[in-house]
């Protein structure tokens, strides 16, 4: 649980870390066909291998503070490739934004990544 005596955009990064760490069960991650195209050649072993380096080089990533300070945005290089990723916060049933990101119980974040050229 993440302690409401934080400041708001601080509950919501450490919410935002969860999810892109694998920590959110009710999280989503979503690869852009672009980035899919490009990694991971379908579902043979070699392209779940990419797949799983490029989540593991997400969850890795060291964020300098932002502007909002919510690290729901990240840029990095996988395989000479520039990737995004972007973590945005939606109502349980996926249909509109979430009324309060930093209330993980009316929240499901969804993590996208996908190729720089894609943005």
């Amino acid at each position: 649980m993440i302690a409401d005596t934080l400041p708001r955009a601080e509950r919501i990064a450490r919410l935002n870390d969860r999810a892109r760490s694998g920590f959110d069960p009710s999280a989503r991650i979503l690869f852009t066909r672009g980035c899919l195209d490009t990694f991971c050649s379908g579902d043979t072993p070699s392209g779940l291998l990419a797949q799983a380096e490029l989540i593991k080089a997400i969850r890795r990533h060291p964020f300098e503070e932002d502007t909002y300070g919510e690290r729901d945005f990240g840029s990095l290089t996988f395989r000479d490739e520039k990737v995004f990723f972007k973590i945005d916060c939606y109502d349980l049933d996926l249909e509109f934004r979430s009324e309060d990101p930093a209330d993980a119980a009316i929240t499901c974040r969804v993590v996208t990544i996908m190729l720089a050229s894609e943005y």
